[in-house]
């Protein structure tokens, strides 16, 4: 095992709101990751402020070693750095807002990663990722760079194909399926394992073993452990069965399009307003705190955001609810939950350290893991990670009723990326007609005009954020 003490860890992006979940598990696992430093990078210098000094706090209260700072420049953050953790997003929250607003007002299901939002999503931060990877692959070239930027299986196979880069993309979305199917059958997490096979935001889990024998039956013939996985109501259970494949939650945006549409209109909004007004109030709240030097108030403060924004996850879209209804929040510690967005950074990490070896489902190349599809091709899939190592397990085709879909979402993925490098708006507005969520042509022009900006003379997309390189 490898004992090193000194590893410093970077994080492009350092000013989101979910920065001071990472510095937690990061300052948690210190030890395990031979971690001695953390750097935080974000271009907006106020919200970097503001998410050092409750990063700050956080570790002081965890009685930590880990030494935080923020740095002015992302050469400095990458600089030496072990591992690169990439969480940005380019617009902010407010571009998330307003992508999710058009795609409503054109008729679609406005959500960050999927259909005309996460197609805009995808077309602003391609560039912006590569160049960062680049970066990486220049200054710290044995470092391991861990993207959480969304469209996580996008952004990750234009890093991995556009860099040189070690490249792992991660999302806590299937892991956190895993727990809530080990919970509907009253079995220890340990005990369980399952079949999972897809993409990024597209996936399903096929089987579900307990000791080696076979329970996918007992959840798929129970409507109340069905609903059980889901924060909301999500699937018509019939569906569920009948396809006899277990979704995760982002199929809700394939597979009930018009039900969220429908209910996001009666709700006037989309999760990302909400989320807008939700970090708006939480910054103002932080900023007081921290500047009168309560730092351990502003901790409270954080937590009660986290357990709001989860306790409120997909109750818009599903119900036509808010996160500002009563009784959304949930009533638990959101720095010691058994999953989410830093148990899956602090896993990959330890596993790739070799301090803790595992079996966890990341994005990276296939290699022949699902036999449907190219090797180069960027898969959600099981993968034994140990030292500097991540090898995905190999599984049965794709099953009929997905293959279709997937393998639609990755020539969609294909063509989004060409349409970047090669700065062509119509190569865009043909990745729009590929996806399957929007899948058609005669729209994709104003679409492309309202989320991204006119085309000048020359046909150049002059862009609310760069398109394009």
């Amino acid at each position: 095992m490898n004992r090193r003490t000194d590893r410093k860890i970077a994080l492009v992006g350092g000013g989101s709101v979910r920065s001071p979940l990472v510095v937690f598990g990061v300052n948690e696992a210190a030890e395990a990751l031979g971690a001695a430093e953390m750097v935080l990078y974000d271009p907006d210098p106020e919200r970097l402020r503001v998410m050092v000094e409750l990063g700050k706090a956080i570790v002081r209260r965890g009685g930590g070693q880990l030494r935080l700072r923020g740095a002015t420049s992302i050469e400095d953050t990458i600089e030496g750095a072990d591992f690169v953790l990439n969480s940005i997003r380019i617009g902010g929250i407010a571009g998330r807002a307003a992508d999710e607003r058009v795609a409503i007002e054109h008729g679609y299901s406005g959500q960050e990663t999927t259909g005309p939002a996460g197609v805009a999503m995808g077309l602003r931060t391609i560039p912006i990722a590569i160049e960062q990877a680049r970066l990486v692959e220049r200054l710290s070239p044995d470092a391991w760079l861990v993207n959480f930027t969304n469209p996580a299986g996008l952004i990750t196979q234009a890093v991995s194909d556009h860099s040189k880069a070690r490249i792992v993309g991660i999302c806590d979305t299937p892991t956190e399926l895993f727990h809530n199917i080990a919970r509907a059958l009253g079995e220890p997490f340990e005990s369980v394992e399952c079949d999972y096979v897809g993409l990024n935001h597209l996936g399903w889990v096929r089987s579900v073993r307990v000791r080696g024998e076979e329970k996918i039956d007992t959840l798929i013939d129970s409507d109340e452990l069905l609903r059980s996985l889901y924060l909301a109501p999500l699937f018509d259970t019939e569906m569920i069965r009948t396809l006899r494949l277990i979704p995760t939650e982002y199929l809700f945006f394939y597979y009930e399009r018009q039900r969220a549409l429908a209910n996001q209109r009666r709700q006037g909004g989309s999760r990302g307003a909400e989320i807008a007004t939700l970090n708006d109030e939480l910054f103002a709240a932080l900023s007081s705190r921290l500047a009168a030097g309560q730092g351990d108030e502003a901790v409270d403060i954080y937590a009660a955001y986290l357990n709001q924004r989860s306790g409120s996850y997909m109750k818009l879209e599903a119900e036509g609810g808010s996160a500002f209804d009563d009784g959304v929040s949930l009533n638990v510690d959101p720095f010691r939950v058994a999953t989410g967005y830093h148990r899956i950074a602090i896993d990959v990490m330890s596993a790739l350290t070799g301090a803790k070896p595992a079996p966890i489902v990341v994005n990276t190349r296939n290699r022949g893991a699902i036999p449907d599809l190219p090797d180069a091709d960027v898969v959600e899939t099981l993968c034994d990670i140990s030292l500097d190592s991540i090898e995905p397990r190999r599984l049965a085709p794709l099953p009929d009723a997905v293959a279709g879909l997937v393998r639609s979402v990755k020539a969609y993925e294909r063509a989004a990326i060409a349409s970047v490098l090669e700065g062509s708006r119509l190569v865009a507005r043909k990745a729009m007609l590929i996806h399957p969520a929007i899948g058609e042509w005669t729209p994709t022009a104003s679409l492309l005009d309202a989320l991204l900006g006119h085309a000048n003379e020359d046909g150049e997309c002059l862009c609310q954020g760069p398109m394009h390189r």
